[in-house]
């Protein structure tokens, strides 16, 4: 039986006979294993007319279509034989599932092997399967927190400060003592990090997500995150240190209420951030003009061996840091609040440190959960600069919510082109909701506008009470930092909400006293480091603008120039186009 195919087989086709003749080996070893395992079964006799007519007809079936008719032929067995040991278990559907799984591990393996098969395969399969689970999502561990994530009150973390301070390692290790990264996650990051000799980053990458920053470890544009507390929603932005980047910080600054500026102690790493071209003093003073009142000061790298936790330097970096602070703009005995920490350990972050007996505040995370609330206005009119735009099955933006509410299915204004928009969709810090209020970090799916037409700095208003655009505006202005004088017809950057124009100050107005605020009777022909003046600036597009005084977050500025910060100020009057 077995020659005859064979010989019909043309010459040609030598090698096809070769691979048959290795499948029918391979069927005949099968048959043997299965006779050995399946001892109770001997007494085949009703299925001895399957077997055959089967066999004959898949002579050339492979192997598992041959164990699925010996499945067949003992279904039958066990239904027409009642007395078997198998026909006995298989009989009885009243019994629980479970039951019937159990049972078979008791008897010897040939009884138990085949009838048992298909319950231990599943179960191997779900182990498996949630194993698989655990491995594909390790780091968003936010659903359980979305039932009551839009009752809390939202915050705006900003880290501020100089490069290499310990931002993205303190926000990292925020994330993981919050529960927001898991250990596993973590772990990961760690190996990485040490294959490429840089141990002490890994916190770090849970926030620098992208290649680039992780080779250099610097960041470069501005992490998002979040964590809650018991009270509170915060989101965490962590803003680049490096002054190539400070645009990017501005970004992250203007949708922040609250910084943190973080400072390293660490012998000579305090003092270069805290220099002329360091980043420490650029950043508290963008913050500020970027409308955040508190400000929480953490001394970083306490842990470092030429600090260790020392009381002396602590203090050192405290009284260097107030008389500027102050200058600033900011009151030290309410804005600002200083603490010690270790980013690295996460001493002091969550839990109090023994390391630190002087310190007798609370740790960072329960200071933050202690402030108090900020008042927003929900009524108000809708203001929401967009800070980002991509593609996603459609045009989706990224802001900070100002004032005002927006809900699902509302239509809005894209201002300055006036381009009226539907919201489909609304996330607030990834999860979806059908409205949302001021202060909230929105992902905005729109509906008639192409995510060519958008770009960072326009604003989506309420048909009813649209911004204001415009070119022309006039400002008062502090020159923080310019080597000569400005005259009329500087050009430089502005840096207005989530804008940034190129803009030229074409009329200077007068001068204005720094102590009593007098403002000069004749117009100065030009304006030096330290001085305060109203000038008069035209930008070089549209864009859109209100007075400080109508609504601070989008009337306060900062100009730069040569990669410096010149000067900030704040918008006191639009000026309207002469045609």
């Amino acid at each position: 039986m077995d020659k005859t195919p064979r010989d019909t087989a043309p010459d040609s086709w030598e090698q096809e006979d070769d691979v048959e003749a290795t499948i029918d080996g391979q069927l005949d070893s099968a048959f043997t294993n299965l006779n050995v395992n399946a001892k109770p079964f001997v007494p085949n006799v009703n299925a001895a007319e399957f077997v055959p007519t089967f066999a004959i007809k898949a002579h050339s079936e492979n192997l598992d279509s041959m164990v699925a008719v010996e499945k067949i032929a003992t279904k039958e067995v066990t239904g027409n034989a009642a007395p078997l040991e198998n026909g006995d278990r298989e009989l009885t559907p009243d019994e629980p599932w479970d039951q019937k799984e159990s049972e078979p591990c008791e008897e010897e393996p040939g009884g138990g092997c085949c009838g048992d098969r298909g319950p231990v395969v599943v179960a191997a399969s779900e182990e498996t399967g949630s194993e698989m689970e655990e491995e594909e999502t390790p780091a968003p561990k936010v659903p359980p927190t979305q039932p009551d994530a839009p009752k809390k009150e939202h915050i705006n973390v900003v880290f501020i400060g100089h490069v290499d301070a310990g931002k993205s390692t303190i926000g990292g290790q925020i994330m993981y003592l919050t529960g927001m990264v898991d250990k596993r996650t973590l772990e990961k990051y760690e190996r990485e990090a040490k294959e490429k000799n840089r141990e002490t980053w890994y916190l770090s990458w849970a926030l620098d997500t992208n290649q680039e920053e992780r080779d250099k470890g610097k960041t470069v544009e501005v992490g998002r995150a979040y964590f809650e507390t018991e009270k509170k929603h915060f989101t965490i932005l962590d803003a680049p240190g490096h002054k190539s980047f400070v645009p990017n910080m501005i970004g992250g600054a203007s949708q922040a209420d609250l910084a943190v500026l973080v400072i390293s102690a660490r012998k000579g790493e305090f003092e270069t951030g805290f220099e002329k071209g360091g980043q420490t003093r650029e950043h508290a003073m963008l913050a500020k003009t970027a409308g955040v009142k508190h400000l929480i000061v953490l001394v970083n790298k306490m842990d470092d061996p030429t600090v260790n936790w020392s009381l002396e330097r602590y203090e050192e970096c405290k009284e260097k840091l107030v008389p500027f602070l102050k200058k600033v703009g900011f009151n030290p005995k309410k804005d600002i609040h200083f603490m010690p920490c270790s980013g690295l350990t996460g001493a002091n972050l969550k839990e109090p440190t023994d390391m630190c007996s002087w310190y007798t505040g609370l740790p960072f995370i329960p200071h933050l959960d202690s402030l108090p609330s900020f008042n927003r206005p929900s009524d108000g009119p809708i203001r929401l600069p967009i800070v980002d735009k991509y593609k996603d099955m459609g045009t989706v933006i990224l802001g900070k919510l100002e004032s005002g509410s927006i809900s699902k299915a509302q239509q809005l204004v894209m201002m300055p082109n006036r381009h009226v928009v539907e919201v489909l969709s609304l996330l607030s810090d990834d999860v979806e909701t059908d409205d949302a209020g001021p202060g909230e970090n929105l992902k905005l799916r729109l509906k008639g506008i192409e995510e060519e037409e958008i770009l960072p700095g326009f604003i989506l208003c309420n048909a009813e009470n649209l911004c204001h655009s415009g070119r022309t505006f006039d400002a008062q202005i502090v020159i923080i930092e310019h080597k000569s004088i400005i005259c009329p017809g500087y050009n430089a950057v502005l840096h207005i909400h989530t804008c940034i124009e190129e803009v030229q100050i074409t009329a200077l107005i007068c001068l204005v006293d720094k102590k009593s605020g007098e403002k000069s009777k004749t117009r100065p022909r030009f304006v030096k480091q330290d001085q305060v003046c109203i000038a008069r600036l035209r930008t070089a597009g549209t864009i859109c603008l209100e007075t400080f005084k109508d609504f601070p977050q989008m009337g306060r500025f900062t100009l730069r120039d040569e990669g410096k910060t010149i000067a900030i100020g704040k918008v006191l009057k639009l000026v309207a186009e002469r045609d």
